[in-house]
C-alpha cells in the first residue's frame, strides 16, 4: 500500500532496538541496584539476580550497538522465556494477567527480539 515506506525500514530496526534496550538495560539495572530485595520479591537467589543483571544489561547494549546482534537477541529470548516459565507455572498469571502483567508482554518482547535476530539488526549497527 505504502511501498515508499520501504525505506526506513533500516530505521524502523534501529528504533526497535533501541526500544529492547532500553526495556532491558533499565531492568537489568534494577536486578544490579538492590540485588537482595530484587531477589525476593523474583524468587531467585541473589547470584541468579546479579547475573541476570549482568546478561540484561549487556544483550540490551549489544542490541542496541548492533554488536553480536544475534546472539544478544537469543539471550534476551532466552531470558524472556525464562519470564514467561515463572509467570505461567510458578505466578499462575494468565495472558493478560491482572493490571497488564500477563505474559503477553513478554511474548511481544519475543517477536521483537525474533526480527532483531532475523534481520540481524538492520544496516545500523557497529559489527556486522
Amino acid at each position: 500500500m505504502f511501498p515508499q515506506l520501504a525505506r526506513f525500514t533500516d530505521l524502523g530496526l534501529l528504533l526497535l532496538r533501541l526500544m529492547v534496550a532500553l526495556i532491558f538495560v533499565t531492568s537489568g539495572y534494577s536486578h544490579l541496584k538492590d540485588p537482595t530485595a530484587r531477589a525476593k520479591s523474583i524468587g531467585m537467589s541473589k547470584a541468579f539476580t546479579i547475573f541476570l543483571g549482568i546478561a540484561e544489561v549487556a544483550g540490551g547494549l549489544g542490541v542496541a550497538f548492533g554488536v553480536l546482534t544475534q546472539l544478544a537477541a537469543f539471550g534476551l529470548i532466552l531470558i524472556m522465556f525464562g519470564a514467561i516459565q515463572k509467570k505461567i507455572f510458578v505466578w499462575h498469571t494468565g495472558f493478560w494477567g491482572e493490571k497488564a502483567s500477563g505474559w503477553h508482554y513478554d511474548l511481544m518482547i519475543v517477536l521483537m527480539n525474533l526480527v532483531i535476530a532475523f534481520t540481524n539488526g538492520g544496516a545500523y549497527v557497529l559489527m556486522r
